[in-house]
C-alpha cells in the first residue's frame, strides 16, 4: 500500500483549515485516512507560532514505513528541521504567456515601423530644398 503524508481540508467556506494525515494514495482528500498528524491554518499570521503543528514522532514513525509527504507538508517538515529539502526556482513563473508575448511584439514591430517612417518623413524634406538648390 503506497502511502502519503498529506493534506486533508476542513473548516467551512472561504475559511481553510487543514489536517496533516497519513492516507493512501487512493483515497479521497478528505475522505478516509489511516492517521491524524497535525494541522496547519493558514488564515494565522505567518509568525503565529499556532499556524502549523505537527506530531514529529508519528511522523518519523510513518516516514520510516514508506510514506512520502507531499511538497507542502515536506515544506513544513523542512520549516520543523525534521528533513532537508532543495529550494525550488522556476526563472518562467513570472513571464507573460505565449499570447501575451505575441501581442508585445507585434506592438513593439507597430512602434519600430511608426518610429522608421517618422525619421524617413523628416528626412525626405530635408533633401528637397537641396534637390531645388542642385535644380538651379
Amino acid at each position: 500500500m503506497a502511502l502519503k503524508i498529506r493534506l486533508a481540508r476542513g473548516g467551512s467556506k472561504k475559511r481553510p483549515y487543514y489536517h496533516v494525515v497519513v492516507a493512501d494514495v487512493r483515497s479521497p482528500r478528505d475522505g478516509r485516512f489511516i492517521e491524524r498528524l497535525g494541522y496547519w491554518n493558514p488564515m494565522l499570521a505567518k509568525d503565529d507560532a499556532t499556524r502549523v503543528d505537527l506530531n514529529q514522532e508519528r511522523i518519523q514513525h510513518w516516514l520510516d514505513h514508506g510514506a512520502l509527504p507531499t511538497d507542502r507538508v515536506a515544506r513544513f517538515m523542512a520549516e520543523a528541521g525534521m528533513m532537508t529539502r532543495d529550494a525550488r526556482s522556476n526563472p518562467n513563473k513570472g513571464q507573460p504567456g505565449k499570447k501575451a508575448q505575441e501581442r508585445a511584439a507585434e506592438k513593439k514591430q507597430k512602434e519600430e515601423d511608426a518610429a522608421a517612417a517618422a525619421a524617413e518623413a523628416a528626412a525626405a524634406p530635408a533633401e528637397a530644398p537641396a534637390e531645388d538648390a542642385a535644380a538651379e
